[in-house]
C-alpha cells in the first residue's frame, strides 16, 4: 500500500496539537475546496487527500494506529469496521462539494502476507482493538470471517465527514450517497451545526453471519462564511454606515442569509461598533420548528474620501466649533 504522509499533507509536525491540526486543515480546505477551484482536478485530488489526512489525525484512536502502523493502518481499520466487510461508498456533489472515502476488503491471503501468523492471540490486536485470546472484537477471527461459537455480530457504525456552506445550513440541503451501485438522497435539516450528525440506519459496516449492518453517521462541518459570524443559533454581520448617516441618523440595509436585505433605522450619533439586535432573523433552531436565533448588525462607520476643498473647510469649521464648546 502506498504510504500517505498525513502530517506532510497538512503541513504540520508529528507532535502537532489538535488545535494546530484543525487550523491547518481549515486553511487548506478553504484554499482547495472545489467550489473555489471549479473543474480543477488537481485541486480536487488534493482536497480529498487533505480531508483523508484530517479524518485520521483529528481522531485520537485513528492517529494512534497511523503513528504505529504507517501505510498498513487501513488494513486493521477495515477489520475494526466489521471483519473486513466494510462496503464502499462515494459522494455525489450537490451545492457545496464534499469528498468521499472508499474502504477495501482485504482477502485472507493478503491478511497473511501483511500480518503473518498472529495465532489469534496477538498482543497487537489486544492493544488496538481489544478482545480475548480467541480473536478480537468479541471473538471475531479476521482470517475466517467467523465468530467463536458461530455467533452473529452486528456491523460497525461508520462515520463520514460532510462539509456544507453556512447558507446551506440555513436553508437545509441534500447530499447523494452512492453505495453498491445505488443512489440514496440524504436530507440535511436547516439549523445544523458543526458536529451535528445525520444517522442512516443499516448503511454502515456489514454484519457477521446474519447479524444486522451497522449505521452510517454523517458528521457535519459548517464552513466559515466571509460575511456572517455564527454563535450557536445567532448570527453577527458587519454593516457599513456612512459618516453622515451615523451622525444624523437614518436607515441602513442589513444583509441576511435568505438573500434579502432588512432596513434598519439607526438613531443620530450612532457610534462605530454599536450592535443592533434583529430578533428571530438568525439561524433556524434545529430542535424547534419555526424558531430562529437573532441577527446582530454591527455598525462599521465608513469615513468619506476624496473630500472637496469646500468639504474640508466645513469639517475645519465644525472642528473649531467643537473646540469652543
Amino acid at each position: 500500500m502506498e504510504y500517505q504522509d498525513y502530517y506532510k499533507i497538512l503541513g504540520v509536525a508529528k507532535d502537532a496539537s489538535d488545535k494546530d491540526i484543525k487550523s491547518a486543515y481549515r486553511k487548506l480546505a478553504r484554499k482547495l475546496h472545489p467550489d473555489v477551484n471549479p473543474n480543477d482536478k488537481a485541486a480536487e485530488q488534493k482536497f480529498k487527500e487533505v480531508n483523508e489526512a484530517y479524518e485520521v489525525l483529528s481522531d485520537s484512536e485513528k492517529r494512534k494506529k497511523y503513528d504505529s502502523l504507517g501505510a498498513n493502518w487501513k488494513e486493521y481499520e477495515s477489520y475494526q469496521r466489521g471483519g473486513g466487510a466494510g462496503q464502499p461508498f462515494t459522494w455525489e456533489d450537490s451545492g457545496s462539494r464534499s469528498g468521499g472515502t472508499t474502504y477495501r476488503t482485504v482477502s485472507p491471503e493478503e491478511y497473511e502476507q501483511i500480518f503473518g501468523d498472529l495465532g489469534g492471540a496477538s498482543d497487537f490486536f489486544r492493544t488496538f482493538f481489544g478482545g480475548s485470546a480467541g480473536g478480537f472484537g468479541g471473538g471475531f477471527d479476521p482470517r475466517t470471517g467467523r465468530t467463536d461459537g458461530g455467533a452473529n455480530m452486528r456491523g460497525r457504525d461508520l462515520e463520514q465527514p460532510v462539509q456544507i456552506a453556512l447558507d446551506e445550513a440555513y436553508t437545509g440541503t441534500k447530499r447523494v450517497l452512492h453505495k453498491d451501485g445505488k443512489k440514496m438522497e440524504v436530507d440535511i435539516r436547516p439549523g445544523v451545526k458543526t458536529g451535528s450528525r445525520v444517522r442512516l440506519a443499516k448503511q454502515g459496516g456489514a454484519g457477521v453471519g446474519s447479524g444486522p449492518a451497522g449505521d452510517l453517521y454523517l458528521t457535519i462541518e459548517v464552513l466559515p462564511d466571509s460575511r456572517f459570524e455564527r454563535n450557536g443559533d445567532d448570527l453577527t454581520v458587519d454593516v457599513s454606515v456612512d459618516l453622515y448617516t451615523a451622525m444624523l441618523g437614518g436607515e441602513v440595509a442589513v444583509p441576511t442569509l435568505n438573500g434579502k436585505n432588512l432596513m434598519l433605522k439607526i438613531p443620530a450619533e450612532t457610534q462605530n461598533g454599536k450592535t443592533f439586535r434583529l430578533a428571530n432573523k438568525g439561524m433556524p433552531k434545529l430542535s424547534q420548528a419555526n424558531a430562529f436565533g437573532n441577527l446582530y448588525a454591527r455598525v462599521r462607520v465608513a469615513l468619506p474620501e476624496n473630500l472637496s476643498k469646500k468639504e474640508m473647510e466645513l469639517f475645519q469649521e465644525l472642528k473649531e466649533m467643537r473646540k469652543k464648546d
